[in-house]
């Protein structure tokens, strides 16, 4: 390290060093190294690789600059001691939001925007210096809690701990023992949460349509620009906020508003007035937790003041989006040096300063981890295996979930996700399916799980992205008899098993101390520990692979794997293999009774264990202490959730292939059409089988949505810009449903007594003037050099701003091997979704904030992208977004009118996508697409307005030039 003394006189005895070492910085081809005298050495990316290995050098994001150097499948590792300028920041600056690159930190940090590759090797340093400077301010927060973590962090290694301890202002002599006061105790400081009284019900007073037009006033403020249409859609959606009209009939609303409505704050405007009106809770559910995160920035605006917000406002989501304090506790103490000590401090840092906790579309960094080479690192920290003590974790009090749970019992609006709000409905429909009336309805307050049951729905719902319902609630209410489920199951009863490590207890460290001494409950125990032996155990993978299966769940995944392998079509390897059910292989015939019958004695073994924990809670309720109350609880609910869901689902699956009709199985005799669809299938990920088992779909999952979560709410307002499939002709006597008939079949409104209310607002943009769509012609969309050389064109004509989509990864990583340089040398920077290493959020806030970038991505860029103004303005789609032609998808075709149907997916795909394109007034771009074989027919999945040119690459990439 070397001294630079940039500040006058840093105030007590703090001093600035910055590292003694040279900057990398990308460009097309390789790198640049540039000393802070501003000596410039160029690297091929070979040689930037080797010396990024071997010397510790200064960056920004080590992850991301490896994988650009040596390539996605390259194992190799950057020197320990790097210095990268991410690790730095998230010390110095907490859960406070920047973009991973360069250009990202010079605006959080409020410095100039560096340039060239040169430049922004040359701003690390700069950077380095403004962070390391706010360390030595007298009024930068908790300066002993950050000495003692950067204690810790420069005993562990850290490379920025020297020069973090002398802006700190800490002196040699001062430094402490690497111990257990370390600083990453950080729960010590949190607060711990308070009980309070249950909320009373809400009333149900409705709101007139004139107020919430005079809120909506309020939320955009005397300048704005007034929007009549959104005024229309805040007065239409206070139909949902009306009293409910009949049993089973909710106030329903199905609302299409086009892209730049304002449908946010046109739903916003009614909802804050009823929950403020009739004192209760709105949810508001979306699709993403990107788009959770942008409906809690709208809601600012009604709640101005920060502290307010923080209890009228709440995001949930499950539980394996938060901090678990246990884990971070366990972390701890199990690593006491190097880069596992590294992450681990900083993500306690974080925690320190998060507002709920949330590592996943929160506060988090969500480029820490794969900054850090630990990609698995937020994962590892959540609790996403159901292993949660409840009452008797020691941070039971200051549980990041438990405080979400408890606000959102008191919050106007709670902002939750399609997942969580589908996924306890769908644990409720299985207990009630199976004939158990003990659903976790009944449990002790606090140790309820994600959402209550539907006795305890809210009060109104909000559906917002309501074109992913159908989606969503095929995810919720499906079953999977897997290996990967089986294991799972296993490591939840039984815990770490052949000498393996983890913080999984089993039920015998989570329980044993609850039926210790009793014969009869230690019995039980046990029986329950001895029946899982059943399910497939650690490396029963391996065990499949090499033909040596052992128990009855792998004998029988050993013999789904054989009939798939024999039936299924393999696609080359890095494709998942599906076949049909039935007729069931003679290997598979003969397995499947025997795991029936060793599911059936796991089954009961846990109901009867439940069953004795339920007798003691209630023969002890005099003298249970609330904690332990809790436990008792947690644990009947646990056991009776997997005895009731998991294993009675995989026992009918199992049934259906003993011989019984597949619906009869499943509890619905003789039915008039099949409600279900099996499968066995190999699932594969990078070329490799990960998991292997049965599943089972509902063909129309909606049933079960409107059964568990429509029927019994009293308001829904389901919403979206693009719920009507908009066809050349709809007439009701050609067999297939109009526009509107199909929105309520794919969100569940059609399986409710009587019809939804129905409302249309279309997009207030000029499409004419601002967008163009064109379908090239003379591309051949089998040969990649043909598509990768049309998107090279086609972005470095629009000069950037460009998103390209493609409907298989593959082919995206194919495109992006032949595109990546020649971009980077015309000055474009290009991102990918799987492959550069950032999660999908992080890459398109960076594609947001850079007008210059492109990125190339699948569905989930497809559905989450909020880009406005020139950084998109060109969209290319590489194929016509068919349906993948899988079983499940031959159900539905079907059941759903057959073609008509795999053209209504498609144009509501295109509708999805071209919606991407222009989202404000002052938006203008082009919609490519690189297949001459759209028919005429799915083009009205556009507007109509907007002209639609069939034209050759050359006549298009001067029309793309000419527009824009």
């Amino acid at each position: 390290m070397s001294a630079a003394p940039p500040f006058d006189s840093p105030p007590n005895g703090a001093s600035i060093l910055l590292p003694d070492t040279k900057a990398l910085g990308l460009k097309a081809r390789g790198a640049v190294l540039v000393s802070t005298d501003g000596e410039v050495d160029e690297l091929s990316a070979r040689e930037a690789g080797e010396k990024l290995a071997s010397a510790p050098l200064l960056l920004c994001h080590r992850g991301f600059t490896l994988r650009r150097l040596t390539g996605p499948r390259s194992r190799a590792q950057p020197h320990p001691g790097t210095f990268d300028i991410l690790d730095l920041f998230a010390f110095v600056r907490p859960a406070r939001f920047t973009l991973p690159t360069p250009q990202g930190l010079a605006r959080a940090l409020g410095l100039p925007v560096p340039g060239e590759a040169e430049a922004e090797a040359l701003f690390l340093f700069e950077a380095a210096e403004a962070l390391l400077g706010e360390l030595t301010s007298p009024a930068y927060p908790d300066k002993e809690e950050a000495r003692a973590l950067a204690n810790a962090l420069a005993k562990a290694g850290w490379s920025w701990g020297e020069a973090v301890l002398a802006a700190l202002g800490e002196p040699p002599e001062g430094r402490r023992a690497l111990s257990g006061e370390n600083g990453l105790r950080i729960w010590r400081k949190l607060e711990e949460w308070e009980e309070r009284a249950p909320p009373p019900p809400p009333s149900q007073d409705p709101v007139p349509p004139e107020a919430a037009r005079q809120r909506l006033a309020e939320l955009t403020g005397p300048g704005a620009e007034a929007r009549l249409s959104q005024s229309d859609y805040a007065a239409r959606a206070t139909h949902a906020f009306a009293p409910k009209p009949a049993p089973g009939m909710p106030s329903l609303l199905l609302a299409e508003a086009g892209t730049g409505i304002g449908k946010t704050l046109g739903y916003l405007a009614p909802a804050s007035l009823w929950a403020q009106t009739n004192k209760g809770p709105v949810w508001i559910s979306t699709f993403t937790k990107n788009l959770q995160r942008q409906i809690d920035q709208e809601t600012r605006r009604l709640f101005p003041d920060p502290a307010e917000r923080q209890e009228k406002v709440v995001i949930r989501k499950g539980r394996e989006n938060y901090l678990c304090l246990l884990n971070l506790e366990e972390a701890t103490n199990r690593v006491p040096a190097g880069t596992d000590f590294i992450a681990t401090a900083l993500i306690a840092r974080w925690a320190l300063y998060s507002r709920d906790g949330d590592m996943v579309g929160g506060d988090f960094p969500a480029w820490l981890p794969a900054a850090l080479g630990r990609p698995r690192l937020a994962a590892e920290m959540t609790d996403r295996r159901g292993e949660c003590v409840y009452s008797s974790c020691p941070h039971y009090k200051k549980c990041f979930i438990e405080k979400a749970l408890r606000k959102a019992r008191h919050a106007d609006i709670v902002i939750a996700n399609h997942a969580l709000v589908l996924h306890r409905a769908a644990l409720d429909f299985a207990f009630h399916q199976n004939g158990d009336d003990t659903a976790p309805a009944e449990h002790a307050a606090g140790a309820e799980d994600e959402l209550p049951d539907h006795k305890l729905l809210p009060p109104r719902l909000i559906f917002d992205e309501g074109h992913h319902l159908f989606d969503a609630a095929d995810a919720a209410f499906s079953g999977h008899l897997s290996g990967f489920e089986g294991s799972d199951l296993r490591r939840w009863l039984r815990g770490p098993e052949a000498g393996r490590r983890g913080r999984a207890r089993g039920l015998s460290g989570r329980i044993g101390d609850l039926v210790a001494g009793t014969p009869e409950g230690e019995e039980a125990l046990q029986a329950v520990l001895d029946a899982a032996q059943a399910l497939p155990g650690p490396g029963w993978q391996s065990r499949l692979n090499q033909g040596q299966p052992h128990g009855p769940a792998e004998r029988f995944l050993a013999a789904v794997h054989a009939q798939v392998r024999a039936r299924g079509r393999d696609e080359g390897g890095f494709y998942s293999v599906e076949c049909d059910v039935l007729p069931v292989s003679e290997g598979v015939s003969e397995e499947a009774p025997k795991l029936d019958a060793a599911l059936s004695r796991l089954e009961r073994a846990m109901r009867a264990l439940a069953d004795i924990l339920r007798r003691t809670l209630d023969e002890e309720a005099s003298s249970l202490e609330t904690a332990t109350r809790i436990r008792f609880d947690a644990a009947i609910r646990g056991l009776d959730r997997r005895a009731g869901t998991a294993i009675a689902g995989w026992r009918h699956m199992l049934k259906a292939l003993a011989g019984l009709d597949i619906d009869e199985a499943a509890g619905d005799p003789n039915p008039e059409a099949p409600r279900f669809t099996d499968w066995f299938a190999i699932e594969r990920q990078g070329g490799n089988d990960v998991d292997v088992g049965m599943h089972r779909h509902w063909i129309d999952p909606t049933e079960p949505l409107a059964e568990t979560v429509l029927a019994p709410a009293p308001g829904v307002l389901i919403t979206s810009a693009t719920l009507r499939d908009e066809r050349e002709e709809e007439t009701p006597d050609d067999g297939f449903a109009p526009s509107w008939a199909q929105a309520e079949i794919r969100t569940g409104a059609a399986h409710l007594p009587s019809a939804s209310a129905r409302a249309y607002f279309a997009s207030p943009f000029d499409y004419a003037e601002q967008a163009r769509i064109f379908i090239v012609r003379d591309v051949d969309k089998k040969n990649a050099d043909h598509v990768a050389a049309a998107y090279r064109e086609l972005f470095l004509a629009s000069g950037g701003g460009a998103l390209g989509l493609f409907t298989a990864i593959n082919r995206l990583q194919g495109v992006y091997q032949r595109l990546s340089e020649p971009l980077e040398e015309a000055g474009l920077p290009l991102y990918a979704q799987h492959i550069d290493a950032m999660d999908t959020g992080t890459l398109v806030d960076i594609f947001r904030a850079e007008e210059k970038a492109c990125l190339l991505g699948t569905d989930a860029v497809r559905d989450g992208v909020d880009v406005p103004g020139r950084s998109l303005r060109m969209i290319v789609f590489d194929r016509t977004p068919w349906p993948r032609p899988d079983i499940l998808h031959r159900a539905r075709r079907e059941a759903f009118g057959g073609r008509k149907y795999d053209e209504m997916i498609v144009r509501l795909r295109l509708k999805q996508a071209f919606g991407r394109l222009i989202r404000s007034a002052g938006d203008k771009g082009v919609f490519i697409l690189l297949d001459p074989g759209l028919p005429t027919r799915l083009t009205t999945a556009f507007p109509p307005e907007v002209p639609i040119e069939r034209l050759g690459l050359a006549e298009t990439l001067e029309k793309v030039r000419d527009f824009l």
